[in-house]
């Protein structure tokens, strides 16, 4: 039960800093997008916030066996002023606190990345050297753009805005100025992803793909792939037809179509990221 604990967390709080990334920087590239970035953005920092406190406690009581606070509260001193973990939270905190008080589209992208980044410090990029780390954390900031963008674009073709040309405009105009950016989503991912591999496990199969390990990495691979075929369907037919459509004034058909296309590539991304919370508590040699 422990562990479901951790891993569903681990879950919400991986999703809560990669929204927050992503969003807050669909909101540099796109800065005709008809939404209200400040209160998403407060609401996911403030989330974010909470998510990170339940998250070191639970992690502290794992690693201490204390279950009453006052002889935890020793061993979570510990773990904010001894550890790279605690100072990756640390860092954290105060960049979520910043998001709280003053959520610009400019400094909330920074200081979502920070905390996004910070993720890097409680996964397997630790175990090696410099390089594995930069790798998770490039990794964590193209899921975090890709998601965000896909969020923002389902919120800016919600079903009342389907009847309003000025907000399918603005959509359109979305999707154009996303194509550039994820591109570059793409080749980073699949490139740390296979980077990433390599640390962790090494440059093999064999025994890998049989344990709990292999097996949940190779559903996530399959899971990408399927992304990857939704955001080709995104990138060359649902958004040409798009533009298409709002040419010929009948666009509410293709709107609805790129609504329900990008909702089920979020669906597919989420449990990508439940994956990953599972494969965080993992090793490679897990049977």
């Amino acid at each position: 039960m422990a562990d479901l604990i951790n891993i569903l967390l681990r879950m919400a709080l991986y999703v809560d800093l990669l929204l927050l990334f992503g969003v807050a920087l669909f909101g540099l590239y796109s800065v005709g997008a008809t939404l209200r970035f400040r209160p998403m953005l407060r609401g996911m920092a403030l989330s974010g916030a909470l998510l990170s406190v339940a998250g070191l406690v639970l992690m502290t009581r794992a690693m201490s066996g204390e279950t009453e606070f006052a002889a935890l509260w020793p061993h979570l001193q510990m773990m904010l002023h001894e550890t790279d973990v605690g100072l990756a939270w640390a860092v954290r905190m105060v960049a979520l606190i910043v998001v709280m008080i003053w959520p610009g589209v400019w400094l909330a992208s920074i200081a979502g990345a920070l905390a996004l980044a910070s993720l890097a410090w409680s996964g397997h990029g630790t175990m090696d050297d410099a390089w594995h780390l930069l790798s998770d954390i490039l990794h964590l900031l193209a899921a975090g753009a890709w998601m965000g963008a896909m969020l923002a674009l389902i919120l800016m073709s919600q079903l009342d805005a389907l009847f309003n040309e000025v907000r399918i405009r603005s959509l359109a105009d979305a999707v154009k100025r996303f194509e550039c950016v994820g591109a570059a989503i793409v080749i980073i991912l699949s490139v740390t992803g296979v980077v990433n591999y390599l640390f962790i496990v090494g440059p093999k199969l064999g025994d890998v793909l049989l344990g709990s390990y292999g097996i949940l990495l190779a559903l996530k691979v399959v899971l990408f792939a399927g992304m990857l075929v939704l955001a080709a369907l995104n990138r060359f037919h649902l958004g040409p037809l798009l533009g298409q459509s709002l040419r010929e004034g009948q666009y509410q058909v293709a709107a609805n179509a790129l609504r329900r296309s990008v909702l089920f590539e979020l669906v597919i991304a989420l449990l990508i990221v439940g994956l990953v919370a599972w494969l965080g508590t993992l090793g490679p040699d897990a049977g």
